[in-house]
C-alpha cells in the first residue's frame, strides 16, 4: 500500500519547508550573516520559524504516513493533515512578523498541536482495536 495522502500532504509541507528555508538565505544574504543570527531581530525570527518547523513537522508526517500505512479512514487523514498544514502557515506568518504574541503564532502552535494529539491518539486507539481485541 502507498501512503498516498501522506505523499500529497508532505509533498505540500516541502514547498513550505523551501519558502521558509529561502526566507532565511535571502536574510543572510540582505545582512550579510554568515552564522547564526547575528544579532540580527528579523534574521532570529526566520531563523526561529524555520527550525519550529523542522522540530515539529517531521515527527508528524511520519505519524501520518503510519496511521495511513495502518488503514485508517482517508477523512481523518486529510484532515489531520491539513489542520497540521494550516497550522504551520499560521504559525510561520505570526512569528514572521513579530517576536511577541501574535494570532498567527498562537493559533499556528495549537493547530499544530491539535493535529498531533488527534494523531497519536488515533494511533493508541488502532493500536487497541486491531491488538489488543
Amino acid at each position: 500500500m502507498t501512503p498516498r495522502i501522506t505523499l500529497f500532504i508532505a509533498s505540500l509541507h516541502v514547498l513550505l519547508y523551501l519558502v521558509l528555508s529561502l526566507r532565511v538565505v535571502r536574510r543572510r544574504q540582505q545582512a550579510r550573516i554568515g552564522v547564526g543570527s547575528g544579532g540580527d531581530q528579523a534574521m532570529a525570527l526566520r531563523m526561529r520559524v524555520h527550525g519550529n518547523f523542522a522540530e515539529y513537522v517531521p515527527l508528524a508526517l511520519v505519524m501520518l504516513a503510519l496511521l495511513e500505512l495502518c488503514g485508517l479512514p482517508a477523512p481523518l487523514l486529510w484532515t489531520c493533515g491539513l489542520v497540521l498544514l494550516a497550522g504551520r502557515v499560521l504559525h510561520a506568518i505570526g512569528l514572521g512578523g513579530s517576536a511577541g504574541y501574535s494570532f498567527g503564532r498562537f493559533g499556528g502552535a495549537m493547530l499544530t498541536f491539535l493535529a498531533l494529539l488527534a494523531m497519536a491518539l488515533a494511533g493508541l486507539w488502532r493500536f487497541a482495536v486491531q491488538f489488543l481485541a
